[in-house]
C-alpha cells in the first residue's frame, strides 16, 4: 500500500469513526430525562463536532472528501438505539451503550497506530492520537454514570 493512500484510508476511518460517535449520540440523547447525562452527551457531541470540523477542514486542504456514514447504517444505529433503550433508558445502561461503542472506537484507533503509525504523515497520526485520547476521556466520564 502507497503512502497516500494509507494516509486517505486512515483519515476516512477517523473521520466515520468520529461521526458515527456524533450520530449515536444524536440517536441516544432523546432517550433520557437524566439531566447529568445529558449534558454529558451534549458535551461530548460538541466535542466531536469540534474534531470533525477539523479534520473536514484538513481533509478538503489535501484533497479528500469526508464521506458521510450511509443511511442504511444511519438507520441500522438508530434501530439498535431505539430497542435497546425500549426496555432499559437507565442512565447506567445509556452509559454502558456509549461506553460499548466508545471502546470500539478506541480499539480501531489503537490498532490504526499500532499497525501504521511509522507509515502515517504526522497529522494523519495526531488527528488519529487527539481522537483516541477524546474518546479516552469520554469512556472515563461516562463510567462514572454507570
Amino acid at each position: 500500500m502507497n503512502y497516500k493512500n494509507i494516509d486517505e484510508e486512515v483519515l476516512t476511518s477517523v473521520y466515520k469513526n468520529a461521526h458515527i460517535a456524533l450520530q449515536s449520540i444524536s440517536d441516544i440523547i432523546g432517550a433520557t430525562d437524566d439531566k447529568e447525562m445529558k449534558d454529558e452527551l451534549q458535551s461530548e457531541y460538541d466535542g466531536y463536532e469540534d474534531f470533525i470540523g477539523k479534520l473536514s477542514s484538513y481533509m478538503r486542504e489535501i484533497g479528500l472528501e469526508p464521506k458521510d456514514i450511509g443511511m442504511l447504517q444511519k438507520a441500522f444505529m438508530f434501530t439498535s438505539i431505539k430497542m435497546n433503550t425500549l426496555a432499559d433508558d437507565s442512565t447506567s445502561h445509556i452509559a454502558e451503550l456509549m461506553i460499548k461503542g466508545t471502546v470500539m472506537g478506541i480499539t480501531e484507533l489503537t490498532e490504526i497506530l499500532n499497525n501504521h503509525e511509522n507509515e502515517l504523515k504526522e497529522n494523519t497520526v495526531s488527528f488519529t492520537k487527539e481522537l483516541l485520547s477524546l474518546e479516552e476521556t469520554y469512556e472515563q466520564q461516562l463510567k462514572k454514570l454507570l
